[in-house]
């Protein structure tokens, strides 16, 4: 699959081909982050010392700025449990516990490339977040068909939580802000010093702004949600994609860069940036067993 991905990158023109590495050094980057992190996490770690420890891990690798800082939940915090305000998403003191589940959340930038990735594990054995993590494949290869169909973005929201209905787990990802289970990810200019505004890097906010300006001018957005504003085929760029399960207080999700082009060869207009990804290997291993 890996190769697949750079042959179909080369295929692309030089500026398109050169900005996809580039992205997908930061969402490898971001993962590695992710894998080095949770292998640390131990009995009384907090969200906040979670989120901490990938912070300090990316700014020792030269990250300065971000789309969002890094978010750690635990416990039943990984399926939003009671989330009703945006304040309740950020790191809390919540302790780790053996067979708890967690997640980790980062939106790096680098070298003016951005990435936002979501990474599931647990503590110790969880069978129900290993089920969820195993049926979340289900979810990618059915986002990348309908999105090479040109389904409108409403629509496939839509058949992604009848899946999910179909599986017997809840759509967590309606929790978060305008329920969106997506988000264009886009350069970002790079900066000496790249100030945050609640958590997110203004950098990052004024492009998705644009963004959402330039898309209501002609009929799109950004932001991929379940509402009217998202009833559209999907725009050319990159989408930050991460479909999000629960169950009874566990949550699982990834998050990975989906591209999607205005090629009329059906593997060249969408396509997910890498599939050398930790959850990607793990199905692959699933599959082998």
């Amino acid at each position: 699959m890996a190769g697949d991905t750079a042959q179909r990158s080369a295929r692309l023109t030089g500026r398109l081909a050169a900005d996809l590495r580039g992205f997908r050094e930061v969402q490898r980057l971001a993962y590695e982050c992710a894998e080095t992190v949770a292998a640390q996490l131990r009995p009384g770690v907090t969200e906040r010392e979670a989120a901490r420890m990938q912070r300090e891990w990316l700014r020792e690798r030269g990250v300065r700025d971000w789309f969002h800082l890094p978010f750690a939940w635990f416990g039943d915090r990984t399926a939003f449990a009671g989330f009703r305000i945006p304040l309740q998403f950020f790191p809390t003191n919540r302790k780790l516990e053996p067979g708890m589940p967690f997640i980790l959340d980062m939106a790096p930038v680098h070298r003016g490339y951005a990435a936002d990735i979501g990474y599931s594990g647990s503590l110790g054995l969880n069978p129900v977040q290993d089920r969820l993590m195993s049926d979340l494949r289900f979810h990618r290869e059915l986002i990348l068909r309908q999105v090479r169909e040109r389904r409108s973005l409403r629509e496939i929201y839509e058949n992604v939580e009848r899946l999910m209905v179909r599986q017997g787990y809840a759509n967590r990802h309606r929790a978060y802000p305008f329920g969106v289970i997506a988000h264009k990810i886009d350069r970002v200019r790079e900066r000496r010093w790249s100030p945050t505004a609640f958590g997110f890097g203004t950098q990052s906010l004024k492009g998705l702004a644009s963004d959402a300006l330039h898309g209501h001018r002609e009929g799109w957005s950004p932001l991929w949600s379940p509402y009217r504003f998202s009833d559209h085929a999907p725009q050319p760029g990159l989408w930050a994609v991460e479909p999000h399960l629960g169950f009874r207080g566990t949550g699982a999700k990834f998050e990975e860069i989906l591209v999607v082009t205005d090629s009329r060869d059906p593997e060249e207009s969408a396509f997910w940036l890498d599939d050398d990804l930790p959850h990607v290997r793990r199905w692959a291993e699933e599959k082998a067993a």
